[in-house]
């Protein structure tokens, strides 16, 4: 009876030994996956910390029919490049046509945001709200018109960069990439932005541009 006794008592503690191994690799394995997992979500949350906030001019669209119609914007799911077509024009004075057609009743149209020819950025619309900038595609994006000087359409440096930063910045706010960003032409087949969509190799630049902000 001792003998078996005994016997009995070592096959306990080798049990309690195996099991407090087992214990251990389990522990082991999950801090190391987790660990895994939290270092590959950090480092994408500090590369997205990095795409600050532009300085952005508030100057928001009185509602009306024509330009700011007030209905929410539901889900955001890409951003839309757009031009002016009105070379030389400014911001403030894109953003005053946009508010000046809630009088004239002249078409449908705004932006969210405007970017100047010195880079400036007016915002017209919450991005929490439709604007009427691309067509079927008003219900799950935000609109950024870009001034440029001439008929070209080309935009000057300080209005590329500062589209980027914008671009790139919206692209964080709302977990997007840049594979989201696309131009007024990807949704209707229009020529806008004119530049952009005759040089599809500065497109694809500006693409990579925002995709090199975002840490991709």
């Amino acid at each position: 009876m001792r003998r078996r006794g005994k016997q009995n008592q070592r096959q306990q503690i080798f049990n309690g030994i195996v099991y407090s191994f087992a214990v251990i690799g389990v522990i082991a394995t999950v801090l190391f996956f987790g660990k895994l997992i939290t270092g590959r979500t950090s480092s994408k949350t500090t590369t997205a910390s990095k795409v600050k906030r532009p300085s952005i001019q508030v100057e928001l669209l009185d509602i009306n029919p024509y330009s700011r119609p007030g209905t929410k914007l539901d889900e955001v799911k890409g951003v839309v490049i757009h031009y002016t077509a009105n070379p030389g024009s400014t911001a403030q004075q894109n953003r005053d046509y946009f508010e000046g057609l809630k009088d004239s009743h002249q078409t449908h149209a705004s932006s969210h945001f405007v970017v100047g020819l010195e880079g400036e950025i007016v915002q017209c619309i919450p991005t929490s709200e439709q604007a009427y900038a691309s067509n079927k595609r008003n219900v799950d994006t935000v609109a950024i018109e870009c001034c440029h000087p001439d008929d070209s359409g080309e935009f000057r440096k300080s209005t590329y960069d500062s589209v980027v930063r914008l671009t790139a910045y919206i692209c964080t706010k709302y977990h997007l990439s840049s594979e989201d960003v696309i131009r007024h032409y990807d949704v209707t087949g229009k020529l806008c932005p004119k530049y952009y969509v005759e040089h599809e190799d500065d497109w694809n630049r500006f693409k990579a541009d925002v995709a090199e902000k975002l840490g991709e």
